[in-house]
């Protein structure tokens, strides 16, 4: 299932690619935050990674020359390190479940695109086209959600 949603997720992300211009954080996004959508606090949290991934990017980009691969690869790394913190360092609670970010290089994917078409375009567009992939998902599998 997991190959299906990540599937999904970059056959929907192209179809809004080439008829409206907008990316959804990447092309693997939708399909990796529709597998968590029923933990909506590791949704959040990923977002809110993202979004400060994207203010150092850029705070630094006014004092550092970041363009091109510089931009992409230090979005990555900070996305990277800040999933690694919140896996590690933060407390799993039980009644709200894990404070972890999605993935590995979801956070820096969705802070590159956040950079590039801005932060509300981008967060509207991963919303969309995730819930999109999961309520394919649901039908495609008899409205079972698959926690």
């Amino acid at each position: 299932m997991i190959e299906i949603s990540i599937g999904l997720g970059i056959v929907l992300s192209l179809v809004l690619s080439e008829s409206l211009g907008v990316t959804a954080g990447g092309i693997i996004v939708p399909g990796y935050i529709s597998l968590y959508l029923h933990q909506p606090i590791q949704v959040v949290i990923t977002l809110l990674v993202a979004i400060i991934v994207w203010g150092i990017i850029q705070g630094l980009g006014k004092i550092i020359f970041l363009y091109g691969k510089r931009r992409i690869v230090l979005a990555l790394i900070l996305g990277f390190f800040f999933g690694y913190i919140t896996r590690n360092f933060l407390y799993v609670n039980e009644d709200f479940g894990s404070l972890a970010v999605i993935g590995n290089i979801i956070p820096g994917l969705i802070a590159n695109w956040m950079d590039r078409q801005g932060v509300t375009r981008t967060i509207s567009v991963i919303i969309l086209t995730s819930v999109l992939v999961k309520l394919i998902i649901m039908l495609l599998f008899g409205g079972q959600l698959f926690e």
